[in-house]
């Protein structure tokens, strides 16, 4: 389907371009003076699987080169499927991957392929359940001087997670996205700007968010991050900030994160400044001098407040202070901040040369909604702030003041004042800031609700590292407000109730906002911050997914002023339902593998002469200590993560990733124990059933039905096909299999063998339950239903194992029937929502399936036509010889043992389609062995049991 849609989109593709053409050369003739230059390429904008098909059409090889140079994709799957199992759609993907990857790869960057090419992944965040945001990150496909990844939750005026459809039809985003792609267009040659870093500087400056550098959140040292990894300095001959449509700041900012090493510049006088053409009536304020580290501002009072930096912000002998202020008021509109060498006697900025204007460096912050008033007549709640601004020491270095500026009301113009006016600034110690959640305590919370104080004149920002991520464990915070250092005193009570004296905090203390950032994922803000779950869409325990840490930090603004009460939980039914959203695609691998080690166990068994073990037994065998549970489980976990730590992706801890993948290894063997409890009550559920008719009308040989059955039976064995395809019941069975699956779906085929697994597993059960208990049913030569000869209706379906020659016993024959049934009905449930989404397309047209998809399916299902019985009787490792008599070689069960760690591998890798091919490959093996067997019956079994 994806070949078919990229093939239909080139096509389009063409036709758009050959109309721009067509148009221009009709205008031409009517008006021959006016000069227009033909488009050359085309923005392609995708959503979903859209965005993918997109990518496929730039490495497509009938596309013109140059014809899509700028491809922007929604909530699109870039690494991987959201649903990898099917093989083709797997391939697919890997594909084109692999054509973007040495796209980028030549001797020389513009002599490669794709080095005009630039990609932005916008992905959806913890909101989206179709798409991942580790599937639409480009890590390791595009390289970080032609491609962006960023979450809508960290995004500039969105700050918010999305749905997978609401991504397309959100207005913020909808303006967002339109507003970039028009400044793409050079004014003067109406084109694209041919240099891919002037675009790429462009979505930067224009998507993602300063808060990460202005907190440090970005990692220094990590060369593989995108974050960190430099650009290239764009030139000012390419581009600038009239023809762009952007202020120079904002340029500027852009051009900072995204220059080279040596290309970092000293702060400027006017770097940050506000534009000249903003400004106040009058000049002169009103100076006020702050003593104290915590400066406020609460009404636009045309005021400018002095800070020594010297004084308020040497906190030791050779130690200083960061400085931070949170306001909501606009920068350059209503406030603005400057660094002064020194005090003026005028008190005038002209005076001064060397005053610098920070004001830009200012960064937006959502603001909540607007704060209701807590009396009518009476003062509102504190307004929540909308900008930040962070001052490192070498930042404030060289400089003995620092002034914050408030417009006055009246000579505001262009804007409606806030209702609530707030401005908040500290000097602070980062380390008395900080606070560590161990692992041990979060799980602690599970139980009791863990506590975290925030005592008056705290540091304004609060740092909490997680040990874990917050997309593992996700936790939920509650922040209260105890007290505000308010005086009983003054007030009109004379004792104060606690709602009088928070309601009194709540107009003093602006609402907390938490910054949360987590490597893998970005920046997620929480604003106006009360209770709230927290949670970030991140999967650290996979490969090429960390960025030099697995640990999440939130970053908590609140007023010094206060005193908080944070309350810390781990949320169980959030991490658990992140859980399987995160590794399901490893569980459904781990599955197929879980069930393949069971028919191993059996197979085993059957080789040394041992009773063939029930599914669950096998199940709990392999949990055994110490040779079973390192051989099927921690042995293909350690065995993975050593080979893969030789590729070129960045691989997470082994505590992490064994931790994860022990828990998905358990989480499907509980699946698949729950699911074999299931098969076991539905088919005693039948036998019940079965026992009942039997016993109320017991079957009698002039019974009308039986007559009727044996007629219509005869007259059907006449037909001359039906008696030749009689002679040959499996062959009919595998034809009609293959029809379904080459000209239908690969399900079709898989649920017809379902059925064929049912019948054998039920009629083997009443059989064991006749061997056991022989009076609750009549003899078999008195049921015509019982397979008892070579008459009865159930030849259709190979009566022959039910015979229980050659030493197998009934039970022996339920549990591999059993093994056989839950095996493919896992496959099954696999390719549901492929076979949901094949009848969906019906009405419109026939599509067979992929040639992939189709034979390697036929091949598994090979596995349960020719493994009826557990008798395959092949040598092929020798057993050491530990302890006792020799070990018989293993044949069929180290078959399994090589197919199911390869699925567990493949589980691991999160390409579960990949589990296919180990299938296909038993199937066929199996299918040979019994070939073989076949024309070598004469002379005689091998191998048959003694117990």
């Amino acid at each position: 389907m994806g070949i078919t849609t990229s093939n239909h989109l080139l096509r389009r593709l063409k036709q758009i371009l050959d109309i721009y053409k067509e148009s221009m050369e009709l205008r031409k003739q009517h008006n021959e003076s006016r000069s227009e230059a033909l488009p050359t390429n085309v923005i392609l904008v995708g959503h979903s699987m859209g965005g993918f098909v997109a990518r496929a059409v730039v490495v497509h090889p009938g596309l013109r080169k140059g014809a899509v140079e700028t491809v922007l994709t929604l909530s699109s799957p870039h690494r991987s499927p959201p649903l990898a199992v099917q093989p083709s759609f797997g391939n697919f993907f890997s594909r084109v991957n692999n054509a973007w990857i040495r796209g980028y790869e030549s001797a020389k960057e513009s002599e490669a392929p794709l080095s005009k090419t630039v990609v932005v992944s916008i992905t959806g965040g913890a909101h989206d359940y179709q798409v991942r945001s580790r599937m639409s990150s480009l890590d390791g496909i595009v390289p970080p001087t032609h491609g962006l990844t960023v979450a809508t939750s960290g995004m500039v005026k969105i700050w918010m997670s999305m749905e997978h459809q609401s991504i397309l039809w959100c207005n913020q985003m909808v303006v967002q996205v339109g507003h970039t792609l028009l400044q793409l267009i050079d004014r003067r040659t109406g084109q694209q700007y041919t240099s891919p870093h002037v675009r790429l500087a462009i979505f930067v400056s224009n998507f993602r968010s300063a808060l990460p550098q202005t907190f440090n959140l970005l990692p220094h040292r990590n060369k593989l991050s995108p974050y960190t990894q430099p650009y290239r300095k764009v030139s000012e001959k390419a581009i600038s900030a009239k023809d762009v449509g952007l202020d120079t700041n904002v340029v500027s900012k852009a051009q900072v994160q995204v220059s080279t090493k040596s290309g970092f510049q000293p702060m400027k006088s006017t770097q940050f400044a506000c534009p000249q053409k903003i400004h106040w009536v009058g000049d002169m304020f009103d100076d006020i001098h702050i003593k104290q580290p915590i400066m406020n501002v609460l009404s636009m009072d045309g005021k400018r407040r002095w800070m020594d930096i010297e004084e308020l912000g040497r906190k030791g002998r050779d130690k200083h202070a960061w400085f931070v202020l949170v306001t909501n008021l606009s920068p350059c509109v209503g406030m603005r901040v400057h660094l002064w060498p020194e005090k003026s006697r005028s008190g005038d900025m002209a005076a001064s040369e060397r005053v610098v204007e920070v004001t830009k460096k200012m960064v937006q912050l959502p603001s909540g909604p607007t704060p209701p008033q807590i009396e009518p007549g009476g003062p509102g709640e504190q307004a929540s702030p909308s900008g930040v601004l962070q001052l490192s020491p070498s930042e404030l270095s060289g400089f003995r003041y620092l002034t914050v500026s408030v417009a006055p009301t009246p000579t505001l113009v262009g804007s409606i004042p806030p209702t609530v006016t707030m401005a908040v600034a500290h000097f602070f110690d980062p380390d008395q800031g900080k606070t560590s959640l161990s692992t041990t305590w979060l799980l602690a919370s599970l139980y009791k609700r863990q506590f975290l104080w925030l005592w008056e004149y705290h540091p304004m920002v609060w740092q909490v590292s997680v040990a874990v991520s917050l997309s593992t464990l996700p936790i939920t915070l509650d922040v209260k407000i105890v007290s505000c250092g308010v005086k009983t005193e003054g007030l009109a009570k004379e004792h104060p109730e606690p709602e009088d004296i928070l309601k009194l905090c709540k107009a003093r203390c602006f609402p907390p906002v938490a910054l949360v950032w987590d490597p893998p994922y970005g920046l997620d803000v929480y604003p106006n911050l009360t209770t709230q779950v927290i949670v970030v869409d991140s999967s650290p325990p996979t490969w090429g997914s960390t960025y030099g840490s697995e640990h999440s930090t939130i970053l908590l603004l609140a007023d010094p002023h206060c005193v908080y009460d944070i309350g810390v939980s781990v949320s169980l039914i959030t991490s658990a339902s992140r859980f399987l959203l995160v590794n399901g695609l490893q569980i459904v691998g781990l599955c197929i593998a879980v069930v393949l080690f069971a028919l191993m166990r059996q197979a085993r068994a059957w080789e040394v002469d041992n009773s063939v073990p029930s599914f669950l037994a096998c199940m709990e065998a392999n949990f055994m200590l110490p040779v079973p549970f390192l051989a099927v489980t921690l042995g293909p976990i350690l065995v993975y993560f050593s080979i893969v730590d030789f590729g070129s992706e960045r691989r997470p801890t082994l505590s992490s990733f064994l931790g994860v993948s022990l828990a998905c290894y358990l989480f499907a063997n509980g699946t698949l124990a729950l699911l074999a409890y299931l098969c076991n009550a539905v088919l005693s559920l039948a036998h019940s059933a079965y026992t009942w008719y039997i016993s109320r009308w017991p079957p009698r040989h002039d019974q009308w039905t039986k007559r009727v059955l044996k007629s219509c039976g005869t007259a059907l064995l006449n037909i001359q096909v039906v008696r030749k395809l009689r002679t040959w019941p499996m062959t009919t069975l595998g034809i009609g299999i293959s029809v379904l699956v080459l000209f239908g779906h690969p399900s079709l085929g898989l649920l017809v063998l379902l059925v064929v697994h049912t019948w054998r597993c039920f009629w083997s059960l009443v059989s064991l339950r006749q061997q056991l208990c022989p009076t609750l049913i009549s003899k078999k030569e008195d049921s015509p239903l019982l397979p008892s000869n070579g008459n009865s209706l159930s030849d259709g379906f190979n009566a022959k194992p039910l015979l229980f020659s050659d030493g197998e016993s009934h039970s022996e024959i339920f549990y591999h029937q059993q093994g056989l049934l839950i095996l493919h009905l896992v496959v099954m449930i696999i390719l549901v929502p492929s076979l949901v989404a094949w009848a969906q397309r019906l009405g419109l047209e026939w599509t067979t399936p992929a040639l992939l998809d189709s034979t390697s399916s036929l091949a598994a299902i090979l596995h349960g036509l020719y493994n009826i019985n557990v008798d395959i009787n092949i040598s092929l490792v020798k057993v050491p010889r530990l302890y006792g008599p020799p070990a018989p070689d293993a044949g069929l069960s180290f078959i399994y043992l090589l197919a199911g760690s390869y699925c567990f591998w493949a589980g691991l890798a999160l390409a579960p389609y990949r589990a296919f091919y180990a299938l296909g490959l038993v199937g066929i093996t199996i299918a040979g062995i019994r070939i073989r067997d076949s024309q070598a019956r004469g002379r005689g079994r091998r191998h048959f049991h003694r117990h």
